[in-house]
């Protein structure tokens, strides 16, 4: 059949599922991905031209595409869940793929025994309901109590007035988990879970934490919302999203994520640099600056 008669092939529009593993000690890790949400962050961070100019020098467009990633840790048999992405709250093509991709990974959502949170916004604990429902129905959620304070407080609305969309999307979906009795708040550094240290990182909410997985001498450092964009925060720490609920401790609390993974080689999982978002950090003159993990086909 010549060219000119051949129907022609429909483009497809979709992505193979987003899921990447590799192994840390002896757990494995599965980095899920939530999809992404488009952002003019040039709008929404501050020192909005060198925003600019850090993405021009970068070849990336606005809006940018922000990867949502989070991360499953097999660690002896033990499921835990590191963030939940954005569910339905972010609306269609931005966020809400992580249950297909979780399912993709070879886990149904019943399997997860743990969520551990980050912070309390709608990109890291809004899939953990939709419409009521637990989505992940055997799992206890563990989050830093301060958090738990600021958005679920009987209060919250009327000290937070502009907050107010974030507190009720945060009742939304972990109100769930209080009435089933699976909300286990904790109190700053510790343990919540064995072989997890919990790292506080205030500031970009008021409860924001970093976790440290280890296994064998192994770490991982999964540090949230430290950093939204990488290609300016990295150089320059000091910019700040309008998200942060404490701008100065929301820097204070980058710059010493950054230097402590810098200084001890840490592997670093991020929730937002380009999925699967894993790498380390290193110091460049005058600041920081990122370099990806190689990928390992696992063969």
């Amino acid at each position: 059949m010549s060219s000119a008669t051949r129907a022609e092939t429909p483009q497809t529009h979709f992505q193979a599922p987003g899921f990447y593993r590799m192994m840390l000690g002896k757990d494995e890790i599965t980095v899920l991905s939530d999809g992404t949400a488009p952002r003019s962050v040039d709008e929404i961070m501050s020192k909005p031209e060198v925003v600019r100019r850090a993405l021009a020098a970068a070849h990336e467009d606005l809006p940018l595409q922000l990867s949502i990633n989070s991360f499953l840790i097999n660690k002896a048999g033990r499921l835990i869940l590191v963030d939940t992405g954005a569910g339905e709250l972010f609306g269609a093509h931005s966020g809400g793929l992580l249950l297909a991709n979780l399912r993709a990974a070879g886990y149904g959502a019943e399997r997860i025994d743990a969520v551990l949170l980050t912070h309390i916004h709608g990109d890291h604990s809004g899939g953990l309901s939709i419409g009521g429902k637990r989505l992940f129905p055997n799992a206890t959620v563990y989050v830093d109590r301060r958090d738990v304070d600021f958005w679920l407080g009987a209060d919250a609305e009327k000290a937070h007035p502009s907050l107010v969309r974030t507190i009720r999307q945060s009742h939304a979906t972990l109100d769930p988990y209080v009435a089933a009795g699976r909300l286990h708040p904790f109190d700053g550094a510790g343990e919540p879970l064995p072989g997890i240290r919990a790292i506080p990182a205030h500031g970009h909410t008021p409860g924001h934490t970093a976790y440290l997985i280890e296994s064998e001498g192994r770490k991982l450092l999964l540090w949230g919302d430290t950093i939204h964009l990488a290609e300016a925060q990295f150089d320059d720490p000091s910019i700040s999203i309008e998200y942060d609920v404490n701008r100065e401790e929301a820097v204070a609390s980058r710059r010493a994520l950054l230097a402590e993974a810098a200084d001890q080689g840490y592997l670093v999982g991020a929730a937002h640099i380009s999925f699967p978002g894993l790498g380390h950090v290193r110091r460049d003159a005058g600041g920081y600056g990122w370099a990806p993990a190689p990928y390992d086909a696992g063969q």
